[in-house]
């Protein structure tokens, strides 16, 4: 696969607790210049992306990375990011509630998260790490369900990243309109091509316009 093939499925990602505006910045710039998908930036610096760099698609998390806080705070942090210009929403689940088995509540959750989110998308992320296969096929069904439009493995903050055996039991367990996001270790070209071809939709990873044009 070509650059013009992969970037374009590219999360350009700076989430690192540290991350300055001037960072920020350079990140806003790469995606612009290289067309990738999105650039996903913590809460606080949407508004600013977005007021200097009015046509980019700007991406953020929330519940991140734990995934604890309660809906009502995710709800809100998800339409006050929409309001500073966020086009997309990346979502924790409560991890707590899935080793609780309590699997309505969960859907329950992202399904109000997706109303507050409007037309907006919202990518689940689900943190396969800690996760048993019968909880990811769980968790599969409460993201269709609830039309969530991504579940995504990982935040790239857990024990590990993105596998491709998660993507194979995500594509026989997801719905028709739910696609993938992977996210998390992803450092290489090989893994790049490897997960695009596997079916993913997007990929998060803050290494790969580096990676992809250091050279050209």
């Amino acid at each position: 696969m070509n650059n013009s093939e992969i970037l374009p499925h590219i999360d350009h990602t700076l989430l690192r607790v540290t991350a300055t505006e001037t960072e920020i910045s350079t990140l806003c710039e790469e995606a612009l210049k290289y067309n990738t998908a999105s650039v996903c930036i913590p809460a606080s610096f949407v508004k600013f992306a977005h007021e200097k760099y009015p046509t980019l698609n700007i991406c953020t998390v929330i519940g991140f990375p734990l995934g604890y806080s309660t809906t009502a705070v995710k709800c809100f942090d998800a339409s006050d990011a929409i309001g500073n210009g966020a086009s997309e929403i990346d979502m924790v689940v409560n991890l707590g509630w899935v080793k609780d088995r309590k699997f309505a509540e969960v859907e329950k959750e992202i399904e109000e998260i997706k109303k507050a989110c409007g037309d907006k998308i919202l990518k689940v992320i689900i943190e396969t790490c800690y996760l048993t296969d019968e909880e990811k096929v769980e968790l599969c069904k409460c993201v269709t369900n609830a039309k969530a439009d991504f579940i995504k493995t990982s935040t790239g903050f857990g024990t590990a990243g993105a596998n491709i055996e998660d993507i194979m039991l995500f594509k026989q367990n997801i719905g028709k309109n739910v696609k993938i996001k992977a996210a998390g270790g992803v450092k290489t070209k090989s893994d790049l091509e490897m997960f695009l071809n596997a079916g993913c939709e997007r990929i998060g990873t803050s290494s790969a316009v580096k990676l992809l044009t250091e050279n050209n």
